[in-house]
């Protein structure tokens, strides 16, 4: 193929992917300083000014020769906003990259632009199969990858490269058949206020909270699958896998924070969305900062959660139809909780909940349904 010549005009008719020109070396050699830039991509650093021009001067032009790789300038609102590319193909499987400026983050620009290259790699080049990489931690890309329907999420442990480092992996895939729209949920975390508390979500700054609450003797008597001793990298990774339950629809996590001076005092969620015998169920768990106790503080938590999980996904919500708490009996004050919002004690499981001496408590069972919610 020439280039620029035959390189095809795709648009949505908001965002346009056009052959790149000499005049996009400068924004796009702006746009690999950005620091989000280089710790997820495997550009060189530093991103020097002959890196651009080699690339979309050199590299893009004959991987369209070549018929090796394809690729794009993105454009939005007038001005190049970023790169997509595909490459590979052989045996009608091939992958894409990209990489958006940051002015343009959030605006739906690189969702667009992946729909239009994935619908070019099926009915341009006639390919069956797309697949994405990214590296382990990088959700802005991972949930773009998610918005254009890309599915089948596995970790590679060591699977990518860059500057000589192997990292941990993402990969995902979308075929020729498979709708370019959302697969699941992608949970979002709404700040919900009331009373003398705030739910917002969980922050890197709330570790060593975390690290005091999950360290604290109750705390780890009654949650014997914590770490012990529990370290400030152990409420770092909790932190870390909060994001992780989300991205992959299982659940939500909040902070439970003083609205006042926005210091953690606790954590609430909603887990278990993803339950194949039953995927309108949910179960709510909790865990307190010492400090917060015997201020009815989760009782208060679980009653501004209640809603929101009752609400409809369509309106924002969890679109459950019913919610479980669990208590292991002789935790009177997780018990409390449940019974003080309206759950009934529907049942108890034997000796299922392993402690730290190798013996077993048995498990309180409570639950609420959304219609008697609704009757109140």
């Amino acid at each position: 193929m020439r280039f620029p010549e035959d390189v095809p005009v795709l648009t949505d008719g908001v965002v346009t992917l056009r052959a790149h020109t000499i005049d996009d070396v400068e924004p796009a050699y702006r746009m690999c300083q950005d620091p989000v830039m280089q710790q997820w991509t495997t550009i060189p650093v530093p991103y020097l000014h002959e890196h651009a021009v080699n690339f979309l001067t050199e590299m893009i032009p004959n991987g369209w020769r070549t018929n090796t790789m394809w690729g794009w300038a993105i454009e939005y609102d007038g001005r190049y906003a970023g790169t997509i590319d595909l490459g590979d193909g052989e045996g009608g499987v091939g992958e894409v990259g990209f990489a958006v400026s940051p002015e343009v983050r959030g605006h739906g620009v690189m969702t667009r632009a992946l729909k239009l290259a994935v619908r070019y790699a099926f009915d341009g080049l006639g390919w069956e199969r797309v697949i994405w990489r990214a590296f382990v931690g990088n959700y802005a890309s991972r949930r773009v990858a998610w918005k254009a329907g890309f599915r089948g999420l596995v970790t590679i442990p060591g699977g990518g490269r860059a500057r000589g480092v192997r990292k941990d992996e993402w990969v995902a895939s979308v075929g020729r058949d498979d709708d370019l729209e959302p697969q699941g949920n992608w949970w979002t975390v709404p700040v919900l206020e009331g009373g003398s508390i705030r739910l917002r979500g969980l922050r890197d700054s709330d570790a060593q909270r975390v690290q005091e609450a999950c360290s604290d003797e109750r705390t780890q008597h009654w949650l014997s699958g914590m770490p012990s001793p529990y370290r400030l990298e152990d409420a770092e990774g909790f932190i870390k896998t909060r994001l992780h339950m989300m991205a992959g629809g299982e659940g939500v996590a909040w902070a439970i924070a003083d609205p006042a001076t926005d210091e953690l005092l606790g954590n609430v969620s909603v887990f278990n969305l993803n339950n194949r015998m039953d995927a309108t169920v949910g179960e709510i768990g909790y865990w307190m900062h010492p400090d917060a106790r015997g201020r009815k503080v989760m009782t208060s938590a679980v009653e501004l959660l209640i809603p929101h999980a009752f609400k409809p996904v369509a309106e924002g919500g969890l679109g459950r139809r019913r919610l479980m708490v669990k208590a292991a009996l002789g935790n009177s004050a997780s018990a409390h909780v449940a019974e003080a919002n309206g759950f009934t004690h529907v049942g108890t499981e034997r000796a299922a909940i392993p402690r730290r001496d190798g013996n077993y408590d048995d498990d309180l069972v409570f639950d609420l349904l959304a219609d008697e919610y609704a009757g109140r």
